[in-house]
């Protein structure tokens, strides 16, 4: 389908592809990765032919069709929504105008014809793309009286989610996808990963959603270095492969740069004597024809630093009481009762429009109160972190400057550090925060909010504009954050890691779960399939009200002994399978022992005054490296299956 053939490009002396070349195929599902600003954006632009490589090709099979979504700034005209999201072209839109003018009263010669422009229109999906493009507009979270509003009433999240609903109505053979859970809340992101689980086409995208590609990729595309690298599998797998590809790699280049080192001794000892001088210009020869080898390079350090922490507060740290809020005649809430207490980590979920951010701004104190009561625990300080914060920024600044401004007692070399971690990285801490874009102004505006944190942090989508060693940087700082956390999110990763109770918001009701995002998800998921039973259908799960958690049960005899025989056997079961997740953990401890091992014999001198040994050991090394990835990856498979068992049977 795609063709990209020893691509070179580089602006001035920086390079970002030498030589780099990979297919795509019908059907490939293909996760681009690699650092900031390592080229990903620049690689869709010259497959798109948006801009010419300085060598190599970019081609296409004949006829495939190409959709792409942008990252940001999809453009916004006068269409309403629907029709943006239908996505006529010119052939259909005239083909419409003529069936809709077209008079009953024509007969003889004309009714051919008439046949023909219905069958042409029918061809082109003319008669299902409506119907589709409703169908999507209501998965990404857009209501029906949205259909016929103006695009351009709408803000820049809702144009970037109809302007996706266009792509994926069109169903081109190949998608292209910037960042497309950018803009999609959580039950959108489920909906639209769904989708595109069973969509007919090619896709390559960008997104630093781990959990996304983990859901939906088949393939990783690292560019590193210059280079494109393949990898089988998602992205927890190409980590695992590419860190056994790592060690092996660093294994043969310390082996090489050893048998270097060597053979120059012998040239700088033998070369001045007569008898042999010949050798030693030979042992210089072999150097120079070797095929060096390139030492890896991380792209991707960990940054490790401790954040300052708040004040400590009371137990109970917010309360709202009986609260009402509305915008208008439009009431969100009537009567809530809400509780937080020291160091919970409360996520918000919800369908888009339930209420989340309005909760959390009230919460915050940013909407007051209209009904009923909000209260602060004992010497709480709460941070709201949103679009809002970014007003408080000052534009004359540099971002070093916004960073040195906390009343917390921090070092220069530290507020560098954290900085970096957020991507702000050599000269761009001395830009001024006027010029910044949104994105950078709102990851500035974080790294205020964690160098001097209140002691409540409540977190509208925070993971907006961050990649993946930002996001892994932000969770490391509230996991060691010793305060409360409120927050709404996209990120399944990011949730997994952060929340321990979970509230979901749903026509004005707060439903609470008093555990992480897994549980949550088994609680409902539960509801869901007995809510189905009872009705006789296999109702999906967000077409099924929640009910109670807390509905009482009468069993008699029989049911509970068939209860007991059957936990009786999941216990066997889950015995069975904890055997095998523990034989393979030993099987790679003992891996792990002889790949340090043999790394230590090939790290002593001693190896290379014995012929072949060194290779020896090399190629072994390559063997482990290559086994424990295999054995890596049947413990997460078997392990997943563990922990698939023990959630059900919570």
């Amino acid at each position: 389908m795609l063709t990209v053939s020893n691509i070179s490009k580089a602006y001035g002396s920086r390079i970002l592809f030498e030589d780099a070349s990979f297919q795509v195929n019908s059907g490939d599902r293909i996760g681009l990765v690699g650092p900031n600003g390592a080229g990903k954006t620049t690689l869709f632009s010259l497959i798109l032919q948006h801009e010419t490589p300085d060598a190599g090709t970019v081609n296409f099979e004949k006829n495939v069709s190409v959709g792409h979504l942008p990252q940001e700034s999809a453009p916004a005209g006068n269409e309403t929504v629907l029709e943006l999201a239908i996505g006529i072209t010119p052939e259909i839109a005239e083909l419409q105008k003529t069936i809709r003018s077209w008079d009953s009263a024509h007969l003889g010669a004309e009714i051919d014809h008439h046949d023909n422009v219905h069958a042409r229109y029918d061809e082109l999906g003319g008669y299902q793309l409506e119907p589709r493009a409703k169908k999507i507009l209501i998965g990404l979270s857009f209501r029906e009286k949205d259909f016929n509003r103006p695009l351009r009433e709408m803000s820049g999240g809702w144009i970037m989610r109809a302007h996706l609903a266009r792509l994926l109505t069109q169903q081109p053979d190949l998608l292209i996808l910037d960042e497309p859970t950018n803009h999609l809340d959580l039950e959108s992101l489920q909906w639209f990963q769904e989708y595109l689980k069973n969509y007919p086409g090619g896709i390559i995208l960008i997104s630093h959603d781990r959990n996304f590609l983990n859901q939906l990729v088949g393939q990783i595309l690292e560019i590193r270095q210059s280079k494109l690298i393949r990898y089988r599998g998602n992205y927890d797998e190409y980590l695992v492969q590419r860190a056994a590809s790592e060690q092996q790699l660093l294994s043969a280049y310390k082996n090489q740069q050893r048998e270097i080192e060597h053979m120059m001794d012998f040239v700088n000892r033998f070369r001045a004597k007569n008898t042999k001088a010949a050798q030693a210009q030979s042992k210089l020869k072999q150097i120079e024809r070797m095929e060096k080898i390139e030492a890896p390079v991380n792209d991707e350090k960990k940054i490790k630093f401790r954040f300052p922490q708040p004040q400590r507060s009371g137990l109970k740290v917010i309360t709202l009481e009986d609260v009402r809020h509305a915008y208008g005649e439009n009431v969100i809430y009537s009567g809530i009762e809400f509780e937080a207490e020291r160091e919970q980590r409360v996520v918000l979920v919800g369908p888009n429009g339930a209420g989340k951010s309005t909760l959390l701004k009230i919460l915050a104190g940013v909407l007051p109160v209209q009904g009923g009561s909000r209260t602060l625990g004992h010497n709480v300080k709460t941070g709201y972190y949103s679009q809002h914060r970014v007003e408080m920024l000052k534009p004359e600044r540099t971002v070093f400057e916004e960073g040195l401004d906390t009343p917390q007692h921090i070092t220069e070399e530290f507020v560098r550090t954290v900085l970096g971690s957020f991507l702000f990285r050599g000269d761009d801490i001395f830009k001024k925060v006027s010029v910044l874009s949104g994105g950078e102004k709102s990851r500035l505006a974080l790294v205020k909010l964690l160098l001097d944190p209140p002691n409540v942090l409540l977190m509208d989508e925070p993971t907006t504009h961050l990649d993946m060693a930002s996001i892994d940087a932000l969770i490391a700082a509230l996991i060691q954050f010793h305060g409360t956390i409120i927050f709404i999110s996209h990120d399944v990763h990011f949730i997994r890691a952060i929340s321990s109770h979970v509230v979901r918001v749903d026509a004005g009701r707060l439903i609470h779960f008093a555990g992480g995002y897994d549980y949550y998800l088994q609680k409902t998921s539960a509801v869901s399939a007995q809510a189905a039973l009872t009705a006789g259908t296999t109702a999906a799960p967000d077409k099924v009200k929640i009910a109670s958690e807390n509905r009482p049960s009468y069993k008699n005899k029989e049911q509970k002994r068939f209860e007991a025989e059957e936990r009786q056997a999941r216990s066997r079961v889950r015995k069975a399978q904890h055997d095998v997740v523990h034989q393979l953990e030993k099987q790679i401890l003992v891996m792990e022992e002889r790949q340090k091992e043999t790394a230590a014999e090939m790290e002593k001198p001693e190896t290379y005054d014995k012929p072949g040994l060194a290779a020896r050991l090399n190629r072994e090394l390559g063997d482990i490296s290559t086994d424990l990835a295999d054995l890596t990856a049947k413990w997460e498979a078997e392990a997943a299956k563990l922990l698939e068992m023990d959630g059900k049977q919570v």
